[in-house]
C-alpha cells in the first residue's frame, strides 16, 4: 500500500493564477475572416453591448461588411443612439433624450464561435464610445458598462496593488411552457441521475450547450442538475473581470439559444416559485497582489486570511448593501433573498463555506478546517448575484468596494459566522447583542446597515447614499443607472404575479 504525506492528502484541487487561466487566445486578425483564414466560414458577427437592465443588444453584421468596419478609417464601429443605453421595455427613461449617437467598438478580444446553435455566426462585444473626443473623458463613455468596469479593473491595479481572478456559477431553469402556465421540464431532485435521463431533451441541452461552450474557449468545470423544478446550473472557470464578464454574457446567449433550439426556454429568474429554491450568478473572486504590502495589520478575526483578503473583506462588507441595486438589480431579486434557504440570506456577514452569508470564504486547495493555512487557494464567493444584473457593472461595484479597503489598508473587524469556531446558529438565528459583539450591525448611526436590503427602492435608497460608491463608480452613472432601474420596475417589473413575463425576459 503506499503511503502519502499529509501536506499531499490536504492539497486537493486546481491552484488558478493570472498566468495559468484558461484565457481566450483565439483573437482573430482581419486576414483570418477572409481567404484561406482561420474564420474563413464565419459568415456573420453578432455584436453585442449590454444595458443597464441587463439586455443584450445585438447587430448580425455580414462578415465582408464586417471586414469594412474593421479597415475603416480610423476606429472602427458604428452608431447607435446614446438613448438606448437608457431604453426600456419601449420606453425610454427620464434624463435620455432621443439626440446624439455613441460609435458602437468592436472589442476583437472578445471573440468567440457560437457554435451548434448558430453555425456560421461568432459574437464580439462591443465598448460604447463617444464619435468626438470631449474635454473632461475623451472617447470613454463613462456610463458604458465594460468602460466602467475596465476603469474600476486599472483602479485597483494602479491604487491598490491587486488583480481579480473571477468565475461564474450560472443556475438557469429549463421551461417546456411559459404561458398560460409556466411548466418545468423536469421535477427530479438535487444531484440526481433522474435530472439529465439519457435521451431526453433536458440532457440534450444540457450536452449541448457544454460543447458549444468548450467549442468556443470557455473553460467549463461542471454541468449539474440544481434544486428547484427544471434548474440546472453551469459552472465556468475563472479569468481577469472583463474577459469573465464578457464569458459570461457569451455563456448566457449558448444557455438562451441551445434552450429555443430544442424547444425550450431557459430563464435565469431570480426565483420562479415560492415553494423552490431560486436561480443565482454565484460570483468567486481571487485577490492576487501585484507588489507588496508590509504596513497592512492582520486581524486576529481571521488570522491566516491574506491581509489584502481580509482589508478586501471589511471594505466589501461595510458598502455590499449599496451596490444590491447592482447585483440585485429588480424587485424579483429580493424573492429569493430570504434566510435560511441557503440563498445567502438577508444579514451583512461572511464565513468559512458558511452559505447562508453573503459572502462565503471558500478554497479549492483546502478542507474547510484549513481554509486559512497560508499559501494559494482562498477566494469569496459572494452569494448575493443574479442572472438579472448586467455582470460588468455588478462586477464594477464588487471590485470597486472591495479595492477601496485594501487601497486604505482596513483592518478586519468584523467576525466571521461559521462552523470553525463552533457556530451552530446562523446571523439570522442570533439575538442583536451576538451580532453586535461579532461586529455586525449599527455602524454610523444606520440601524439598517447589519442587513441587506429587503426590496429593490432600499436598493436604489442605499446606493444613492453612499457617497464612496458614487466616488468610486462616479456620480453621473449612478444617477442616470438609478433612474433606469426605476424605470424599469414601473414599467415591466411593478406586477409581481406576472411570472410569464419574466421568464420570457430573463
Amino acid at each position: 500500500m503506499s503511503t502519502t504525506s499529509q501536506s499531499n492528502t490536504e492539497n486537493f484541487g486546481i491552484d488558478y493564477t493570472p498566468s495559468n487561466v484558461f484565457s481566450n487566445s483565439t483573437i482573430p486578425e482581419i486576414s483570418d475572416f477572409v481567404g484561406i483564414g482561420s474564420y474563413r466560414w464565419i459568415k456573420y458577427i453578432r455584436v453585442l453591448w449590454v444595458d443597464f437592465t441587463n439586455t443584450p443588444r445585438m447587430r448580425i453584421i455580414p462578415t465582408p461588411f464586417f471586414i469594412k468596419i474593421l479597415r475603416s478609417k480610423g476606429r472602427p464601429g458604428f452608431g447607435v443612439a446614446k438613448a438606448s443605453l437608457g431604453f426600456v421595455h419601449l420606453h425610454v427613461a427620464p434624463g435620455f433624450v432621443p439626440t446624439g449617437e455613441y460609435l458602437v467598438v468592436p472589442d476583437l478580444k472578445s471573440f468567440r464561435v457560437c457554435g451548434s446553435f448558430a453555425p456560421g455566426h461568432a459574437i464580439v462585444l462591443a465598448y460604447l464610445q463617444e464619435k468626438v473626443p470631449k474635454p473632461d473623458v475623451g472617447l470613454e463613455v463613462p456610463l458604458c458598462p465594460r468602460t466602467i468596469l475596465k476603469r474600476i479593473v486599472d483602479y485597483a491595479a494602479q491604487e491598490a496593488g491587486i488583480s481579480f481572478l473571477i468565475g461564474f456559477e450560472t443556475e438557469f431553469i429549463l421551461l417546456s411552457k411559459t404561458r398560460p402556465q409556466i411548466v418545468e421540464v423536469n421535477h427530479a431532485d438535487w444531484g440526481t441521475s433522474a435530472k439529465l435521463p439519457a435521451g431526453q431533451v433536458e440532457t440534450i441541452v444540457l450536452e449541448e450547450i457544454a460543447d458549444c461552450l468548450v467549442a468556443a474557449g470557455v473553460e467549463l468545470q461542471f454541468t449539474l442538475a440544481e434544486s428547484a423544478p427544471g434548474q440546472y446550473e453551469v459552472v465556468t472557470g475563472p479569468l481577469p473581470p472583463l474577459e469573465a464578464c464578457d464569458a459570461l454574457v457569451f455563456t448566457r446567449e449558448v444557455i438562451y439559444n441551445v434552450a429555443r433550439k430544442h424547444g425550450l426556454r431557459a430563464t435565469l429568474a431570480p426565483r420562479v416559485h415560492p415553494y423552490s429554491t431560486g436561480s443565482s450568478s454565484h460570483t468567486h473572486v481571487s485577490l492576487h497582489p501585484l507588489r507588496a504590502f508590509p504596513n497592512l495589520t492582520s486581524s486576529s478575526l481571521a488570522p491566516s486570511l491574506s491581509p489584502i483578503s481580509q482589508s478586501f473583506l471589511q471594505s466589501t462588507l461595510l458598502h455590499l448593501p449599496s451596490i444590491c441595486a447592482l447585483t440585485l438589480p429588480t424587485s424579483f431579486s429580493y424573492d429569493r433573498m430570504h434566510d435560511g434557504i441557503w440563498s445567502g440570506g438577508t444579514y451583512v456577514g461572511w464565513g468559512v463555506e458558511a452559505r447562508e452569508n453573503p459572502i462565503r470564504v471558500t478554497g479549492s486547495n483546502y478542507p474547510p478546517s484549513d481554509i486559512f493555512k497560508a499559501g494559494g487557494g482562498q477566494h469569496f464567493e459572494v452569494r448575493c448575484v443574479d442572472g438579472t444584473a448586467n455582470p460588468h457593472l455588478a462586477m464594477a461595484g464588487l471590485l470597486a468596494i472591495g479595492s477601496y479597503g485594501v487601497k486604505e489598508g482596513m483592518k478586519l473587524e468584523i467576525a466571521g459566522c461559521h462552523g470553525e469556531d463552533g457556530d451552530a446558529m446562523t446571523l439570522a438565528q442570533m439575538g442583536r447583542e451576538d451580532r453586535l459583539e461579532r461586529g455586525h450591525g449599527i455602524r454610523n448611526g444606520d440601524e439598517k446597515s447589519e442587513r441587506l436590503p429587503l426590496n429593490i427602492e432600499d436598493g436604489r435608497e442605499r446606493m444613492r447614499n453612499d457617497t464612496l460608491v458614487k466616488e468610486l463608480l462616479g456620480v453621473e452613472f449612478v444617477e442616470k443607472y438609478l433612474v433606469v432601474n426605476e424605470t424599469f420596475e414601473k414599467y415591466f417589473a411593478s406586477d409581481p404575479d406576472d411570472l410569464s413575463a419574466l421568464v420570457e425576459y430573463y
